[in-house]
């Protein structure tokens, strides 16, 4: 353990000793870990510590190692940083997110110190059932509610790890030559939106941990949060943990759970305006993250009946 950061660890939690107990995950592209920690003489027992080693990484489990991906990278750890140092604390029990505990950097190295939400939130899931899929919704609503209309200032102006502008690599790609002509218009159209909010980026099945009862989820990585509109969380939450024809199936009941969480979570706003806005924009969304699939790695299972039919209607309809 790096003798620095280890005396940060102590000195931020009040411990008198402390151990790397457990890796959780690796980074993407080997940019370094999560692991928990066992704290002694503190109030707080372990701690999640998120390891980023900001060392261009020449191998990628893609092929997608230029140096515009590298500094994608490097960026998306300096906002995830910010927001948890700036943002995260404006969550509520609505939805739930890691408390941020400390963030220490020497050199090319750096660590996020959180809280480890095992205590409240022990629960992984690679499957999950209608009411989960709702309970996953609802977090997303409250979210988008907290933020609606606020600027992502020091955030990704665009949230989401796919998009247009930061993708130039996976664009040039795409060989669907309609799509690829008129991807721009997708992403104008979006960005375009009269109502905006802040979105987490990334809100797949894998980064939301569950209470013991399934009632009540809390979201982590934070590394592509920033503006834009709501429908691109839930078009990509939805893709990561239904299939094409569970997609087809619930899409209506689904969205319209989704509504009607969110028109709880906002005020002072024509909410019918927005619903009619972000009804429109579900397909838009949709399309947006197949073009960069369809360049990224077009034999992806998401690029799925459900989901080139949505393309197709958008791409007639431009």
């Amino acid at each position: 353990m790096n003798l620095a950061f280890k005396n940060y660890l102590l000195k931020t939690t009040k411990a008198s000793a402390c151990e790397e107990v457990e890796i959780i995950q690796s980074l993407w592209s080997g940019y370094g870990r999560i692991s928990r920690y066992l704290l002694g003489g503190s109030s707080v027992k372990t701690v999640v510590v998120k390891y980023i080693s900001l060392h261009k990484v020449e191998e990628h489990p893609r092929g997608w190692n230029s140096s515009y991906a590298h500094n994608r990278k490097l960026k998306s750890y300096e906002v995830e940083t910010y927001w948890y140092q700036q943002w995260n604390e404006r969550c509520d029990d609505r939805c739930a997110v890691p408390k941020f505990l400390g963030s220490y950097t020497e050199g090319k190295n750096q660590w996020i110190i959180l809280e480890d939400l095992d205590e409240n939130y022990p629960i992984r899931k690679e499957h999950i059932d209608l009411l989960e899929v709702k309970v996953c919704l609802k977090w997303l609503a409250n979210f988008h509610g907290v933020f609606l209309n606020e600027k992502p200032n020091n955030l990704w102006e665009i949230g989401t790890y796919w998009n247009l502008e930061t993708r130039p690599d996976e664009f040039k790609k795409i060989e669907h030559q309609e799509l690829k002509s008129k991807a721009r218009h997708i992403d104008k159209v979006l960005n375009e939106c009269s109502y905006q909010t802040i979105i987490h980026g990334d809100a797949k099945l894998a980064n939301f941990c569950f209470s013991e009862n399934g009632e009540k989820v809390a979201a982590v990585d934070f590394q592509y949060v920033g503006g834009g509109c709501g429908m691109k969380d839930i078009a990509y939450f939805l893709g990561s943990c239904l299939s094409s024809s569970e997609c087809e199936m619930y899409q209506n009941e689904l969205l319209n759970f989704y509504f009607i969480e969110l028109e709880k979570a906002v005020k002072d706003i024509n909410f019918k305006d927005l619903e009619h806005e972000w009804r429109k924009m579900y397909s838009f969304a949709c399309a947006d993250f197949t073009r960069f699939l369809m360049g990224w790695m077009p034999s992806h299972q998401k690029v799925n009946d459900y989901n080139l039919n949505l393309m197709k209607s958008v791409l007639a309809n431009i």
